[in-house]
């Protein structure tokens, strides 16, 4: 979540420093893509598919939703890169989720999919809130709901944050993921202030696993005062681990760790058949997030500021 990430469009890379979110993709990165689709024995031909370990794997537009390589046929370097092409239609997206695959690609390249060695992981329980942001908390500025304005965070995630304008949310990725909101699986954080949306983050939600995907900040700490909201209510209904994607200075200092990518797959594979909470996440009410982590958050009542007319 932080400057120096080698994906800085994942969760982990988005939270900080705050209130910058996330940059766009290295471009050393999109020059590797660029030159591995201009290889001429990187032909998209079926017949001519194939894989080897100095290349990912090449998905055929005829390629069945799920299909997808064994992630330990996943390139060492660029850290992650599994497979090309394919789309980001709702059952391949769910089949990559499901198999700790995530999609990630600059404007110009194709479809890019990745599954990184090591993964950072944050245990709901294990959030490590600061004494600086235990004390924002307690003064009850920011008021937080779920699944209250998807369309509005994912395009604050996606707002340039430098002067290069650069983003890796493009327009076909803002889509796929606003068809899997209709559909209940992918949830949105808001933080108001005084009425005005000043941060959030989404992700997605399988079984009993949050795949943060972004975060945005237009003041100081929103988007921690949103990962805060989201670690208390994941932990009271039973959700077991948040997958950041690749670590960062800032995220470990907030309790997340890296793990060995086999070690995520064997606990993503035990948790993401649990029941989950599919639907919607929008309980009509705003809360302040407690500043203990396994504290319930607190109803914002409607006569406060910020309360039942915050929006």
């Amino acid at each position: 979540m932080g400057a120096g990430a080698t994906r800085p469009r994942a969760l982990g890379a988005c939270i900080g420093p705050d209130p910058r979110g996330p940059e766009p993709p290295l471009s050393a990165i999109a020059a590797h893509t660029s030159v591995l689709t201009q290889t001429p024995s990187f032909d998209l031909r079926p017949s001519l598919i194939r894989y080897t370990k100095s290349m990912p794997y090449l998905l055929a537009p005829h390629d069945p939703p799920g299909m997808f390589p064994d992630v330990r046929e996943a390139l060492a370097e660029p850290d992650g890169l599994l497979a090309v092409g394919g789309d980001l239609g709702f059952r391949r997206l769910i089949s990559a989720y499901r198999q700790g695959i995530f999609p990630w690609f600059s404007e110009g390249d194709p479809i890019l999919w990745w599954s990184p060695n090591p993964r950072t992981v944050l245990f709901p329980g294990e959030l490590r809130i600061s004494r600086s942001l235990r004390k924002l908390l307690r003064k009850r500025v920011l008021a937080v709901t779920m699944d209250r304005d998807f369309p509005a965070v994912i395009k604050g995630c996606a707002a340039p944050r430098d002067a290069h304008g650069g983003t890796w949310l493009l327009p076909e990725m803002i889509a796929a993921y606003r068809a899997l909101h209709v559909r209940g699986v992918a949830h949105s954080v808001e933080v108001w202030e005084d009425g005005r949306l000043v941060g959030g983050l989404y992700g997605v939600a399988i079984g009993e696993v949050f795949f943060g995907e972004s975060m945005f900040s237009r003041r100081d700490n929103a988007s921690k005062v949103a990962l805060v909201a989201l670690c208390q209510r994941l932990l009271e209904w039973g959700f077991a681990m948040i997958d950041c994607q690749v670590l960062t200075r800032h995220m470990l200092r907030m309790g997340a760790e890296e793990v060995p990518r086999a070690r995520f797959i064997e606990l993503l594979t035990r948790w993401r058949d649990r029941p989950g909470v599919p639907g919607s996440w929008d309980d009509g009410q705003l809360i302040w997030p407690a500043p203990a982590v396994g504290a319930a958050a607190e109803p914002l009542p409607a006569d406060e500021p910020g309360g039942a007319d915050a929006r």
